[in-house]
């Protein structure tokens, strides 16, 4: 299904709700044709993109579609908690729930090259759902929220995505990707023109591999655990300051290594967290946000004196290119 991965330069770009319309009429229309009475199951984060496809394959089949949110341990801090309540009481999906945190740590054990840990984390999932399909009845295709900047960041070499260049050999689902010409700003667009609420349409977008590409090298879970607090500290205060709904994409990066610092007057040995707050329309090239330094500084004082094991903050200045905008 959907079988070009090449998007087709004289493509109008969807910038209106009539755009927007147009595209899901002429979707839905082909996902019905192509999907007929067989069953889907989409790999639902609650991210845009997979909460985009799930909005347009429930308008296209319906409850031929079982949606899996699948909790690898990697999540931001409540955010499974976040669409359960959102797909399942707000929307009313069929929502499989599996918490699968140890499975997926313990295989992630002592792997420090990101490309490893994203093919990892890609086959993984796919396996959760192998396992959750097979005890539904008739699953033939596999739902993804791949997008166009994925498949052009694959093919470049620049990083392999989840959706695009992680899946073992041996899958049996056929792939169901309706977005993957799209770049994001136009999956939101979309999004909006499908009645999605403004919480799911605006939220910040998060990689397939969650904190797995934050926890630099290889995870450990007390440095998990670290990350995820300053992450939701720094969520917590943009959301405070206005700078959720101006910034595109704010978050921590924890390294995996260690600095020297002071607190009670005694050494300490422990991590610096990153920065990193960029805006971007398409995810093919971002700018760094100039942050207010007092703004700076309140974040630095409450992850230091908040999170255990973190000892000093700092701010990532580059653009992309020259860096991507993920560090793995």
């Amino acid at each position: 299904m959907y079988p070009s991965n090449v998007r087709d330069p004289k493509m109008v770009r969807i910038t209106t709700e009539k755009l927007a319309s147009a595209f899901i009429e002429e979707n839905v229309a082909y996902l019905r044709k192509e999907i007929g009475n067989e069953k889907v199951l989409l790999a639902l984060s609650g991210g845009v993109d997979s909460s985009v496809v799930a909005a347009l394959l429930i308008k296209a089949i319906g409850k031929q579609l079982t949606c899996i949110h699948v909790n690898h341990g990697l999540m931001r801090k409540g955010e499974s908690e976040q669409v359960i309540d959102v797909f399942q009481r707000q929307l009313g999906a069929n929502l499989i729930y599996v918490d699968a945190t140890d499975r997926f740590l313990d295989k992630l054990a002592g792997v420090a090259d990101p490309e490893k840990k994203r093919k990892i984390i890609g086959a993984e999932f796919i396996r959760v759902f192998d396992e959750e399909a097979s005890k539904l009845s008739g699953i033939k295709y596999l739902g993804q929220g791949t997008i166009y900047p994925d498949i052009l960041e694959s093919d470049d070499g620049i990083k392999s995505h989840h959706n695009v260049g992680g899946l073992p050999e041996d899958v049996k689902f056929e792939l169901v990707e309706p977005v993957k010409l799209l770049f994001k700003d136009e999956v939101r667009v979309v999004g909006k023109a499908l009645g999605l609420p403004d919480e799911m349409v605006y939220r910040q977008p998060f990689p397939g591999p969650g904190l797995g590409v934050r926890c630099v090298g290889a995870i450990t879970r007390d440095r998990l655990n670290a990350l995820r607090e300053a992450d939701a500290i720094l969520r917590e205060e943009f959301a405070n300051a206005g700078l959720d709904k101006k910034v595109w994409q704010y978050f921590v990066i924890v390294p995996d290594f260690k600095t020297t610092g002071i607190s009670n007057g005694k050494r300490t040995f422990d991590w610096p967290a990153v920065i990193r707050a960029v805006n971007t329309k398409d995810a093919m090239s971002a700018t760094v946000e100039e942050l207010d330094w007092e703004f700076m500084k309140k974040v630095t004082f409450r992850i230091t004196h908040e999170v255990p094991g973190i000892n000093r903050v700092l701010y990532d200045l580059t653009p992309k290119p020259n860096a991507t905008i993920e560090w793995e």
